[in-house]
């Protein structure tokens, strides 16, 4: 497990490569449809920036959270659409602007938050390390739906370890979203990481595994791709019903995206 620094130094630099993708677009180029239905460009953005506000909200005043998690339980996917769209509705400047200081008071708030601290969430409760990993996850995640409405090809970096982790660490979350137990055995899970090398996640001599690339992982995690256009092979039952429903973000499961027919 990364300490909360590094967490927090490759938090920053995703969030700097995902701010060049979008800190010279025009107002129109703002208005760009992206692969998430109704979501623009706008709403990818104000959406980092909302969330980035819920985790301040969780870090600096978390006796306030259960009121955030009742109103999230209420309006269901409501709460972050309305979110986004609020956000969406307001200068593109301003909706950058906003974003960047929120996140620089997040990355500061989670450095300061007391060692061994648990952050409520609308998941299970998470470290400042992992609420740091999950704001990196959703960061690139997003991102990628900016890169592909902007026809962007993004190198993968080895600050997908991170996703790849977050991915693993919450199999069981997935399966119970789903209504379904999870299973009792843990997995193997083997990527190819970007440069080389391979991470590997589990018991060597488990039953059940998963390899493949890291990149697809990560993007079949954060239901960016489809489980049919990854190059992602599982061992076992369980294993292969795991890569129809994975998801390392908190909250419902998504529609998930459509089959695009590529080759891996």
């Amino acid at each position: 497990m990364a300490d909360v620094s590094t967490v927090l130094r490759d938090l920053d630099a995703e969030s700097q490569d995902v701010d060049a993708l979008v800190a010279d677009l025009d107002s129109g180029e703002w208005a760009r449809p992206t692969p998430a239905e109704g979501w623009t460009i706008a709403h990818q953005i104000a959406h980092l920036s909302w969330t980035d506000g819920k985790a301040l909200l969780a870090v600096r005043t978390p006796e306030r959270f259960p009121d955030e998690i009742t109103i999230a339980l209420e309006r269901g996917g409501a709460h972050v659409d309305d979110g986004a769209a609020d956000g969406a509705a307001l200068p593109p400047a301003e909706v950058l602007d906003t974003w960047r200081r929120r996140r620089a008071e997040l990355g500061a708030a989670l450095a300061d938050a007391p060692a061994g601290a648990r952050l409520p969430w609308y998941g299970p409760p998470m470290s400042v390390a992992s609420m740091a990993s999950a704001r990196l996850m959703e960061t690139w995640a997003h991102g990628q739906d900016v890169a592909d409405a902007l026809g962007v090809v993004r190198v993968p970096t080895g600050r997908l370890w991170h996703v790849a982790r977050l991915g693993v660490r919450t199999r069981d979350f997935a399966f119970a979203v789903h209504g379904l137990a999870a299973p009792e055995s843990e997995f193997r899970i083997e990527l190819a990481a970007p440069g080389g090398g391979t991470w590997a996640f589990g018991p060597e001599d488990a039953a059940q595994r998963v390899t493949g690339a890291a990149h697809d992982f990560c993007l079949l995690v954060t239901q960016r791709i489809h489980r049919a256009d990854t190059d992602l092979t599982a061992t076992g039952d369980d294993a292969a019903h795991w890569l129809t429903l994975a998801q390392a973000f908190a909250g419902m499961p998504g529609p998930g995206r459509e089959p695009s027919g590529r080759t891996s």
